[in-house]
């Protein structure tokens, strides 16, 4: 079935892992050999946010966000269940499972401890979709969930932040960090990062419905648009790998000792979820998107907040950057675990 299955894939689609790799290769290549590229890419910075990555993340999850069936948007907000598993696993679970983590591996290190938790404490609200849509979870399901987070985040990050990094280290003989988040400054991060490729993906919807049928939409014009995700994940692969791409050469050791508790971190998460759901005999597809949103991470604001907090030279800011360059990989490999759990245990599901 998967041989089946990789056969109706676009050339792009078939080989996405070597694409993804070689954009890793050639970021960490760019930077390391050209160094005044990251100064360049940086030249492009507006207060806290990265343009071309912005432009990239936008990019990337606007075909995800046109292709939602939002009139069934209400059924997904009445399913209090799913709800309830989401806020478990990505508002209690991963940041207590984060800073065990952090506080285990690297507790000599509170810059990259404070980092770990800043990614710990704000689940996926953008490249989630992108995971979610490539191992063919609900688009509907995902995009309620991400908004859930969206929200939640808003009114509560600062809390969390607080909290975890200077309530709870020092119960553990750790120092405690001093953190000023605003809500507007979250607010900020999640209106750029859900809010613009969300509005642009609704509008794309109602206008193009006033001229074709669904099934036009979702058959010709979508899967048209499509290629433009896995193009805009490249490119910003390329973009983030290429601004540290010095730092993860020349800091091999440290990458390797942020690296350790994130992998453990994604893998954890992704197959608790999973176990949770499955045993509950929840339907493939809502699984899917339960599980990769309680794995992935919202890495933009976690690098916006390390940077404003502890300043962008720090170690907090090179974890938190760390951050999506083993998020990527590990979430590209549990798209093809997810589809080995859908053959082997869900083969009734749609």
């Amino acid at each position: 079935m998967m041989n089946a299955l990789t056969k109706k894939l676009s050339f792009l689609d078939r080989y996405l892992t070597v694409w993804i790799f070689a954009a890793m290769a050639f970021g960490i290549g760019l930077g390391y050999f050209y160094p005044g590229v990251e100064g360049f890419i940086n030249s492009f910075q507006v207060g806290t946010t990265n343009i071309p990555i912005a432009i990239g993340l936008i990019l990337m999850m606007y075909p995800p966000f046109a292709k939602v069936r939002y009139e069934d948007l209400p059924d997904v907000f009445r399913d209090k269940k799913i709800f309830a598993i989401a806020f478990l696993m990505n508002w209690i679970i991963a940041p207590l499972l984060m800073f065990f983590l952090a506080i285990t591996f690297v507790p000599e290190q509170p810059e990259y401890m404070a980092g770990l938790i800043l990614i710990g404490i704000a689940p996926c609200i953008a490249m989630v979709i992108v995971w979610n849509d490539l191992a063919k979870g609900s688009t509907e399901y995902a995009a309620g969930l991400v908004a859930f987070n969206a929200v939640f985040q808003v009114l509560f990050f600062s809390l969390y932040a607080y909290l975890f990094l200077t309530v709870l280290p020092p119960f553990f003989g750790l120092a405690g960090s001093n953190v000023s988040v605003s809500i507007g400054q979250i607010a900020q991060s999640v209106f750029i990062y859900l809010g613009i490729p969300c509005v642009a993906g609704v509008l794309t919807r109602m206008v193009m419905l006033k001229f074709v049928s669904k099934d036009c939409y979702h058959e010709h014009f979508v899967p048209r648009i499509g290629k433009m995700t896995l193009i805009s994940l490249l490119f910003t692969i390329v973009v983030m790998f290429s601004l540290k791409g010095k730092l993860i050469l020349t800091l091999p050791m440290d990458v390797v000792t942020i690296a350790i508790p994130l992998l453990v971190f994604f893998l954890v998460m992704f197959l608790l979820t999973f176990l949770i759901t499955g045993r509950m005999r929840i339907d493939y597809k809502r699984c899917c998107t339960l599980a990769f949103t309680a794995a992935s991470n919202n890495f933009e604001l976690a690098i916006a907040v390390a940077i404003a907090v502890f300043g962008i030279n720090s170690g907090a800011a090179f974890a938190a950057v760390i951050g999506p360059l083993v998020e990527v990989p590990i979430m590209i490999g549990l798209v093809t675990v997810a589809f080995w759990f859908k053959e082997s245990f869900f083969s009734k599901s749609p």
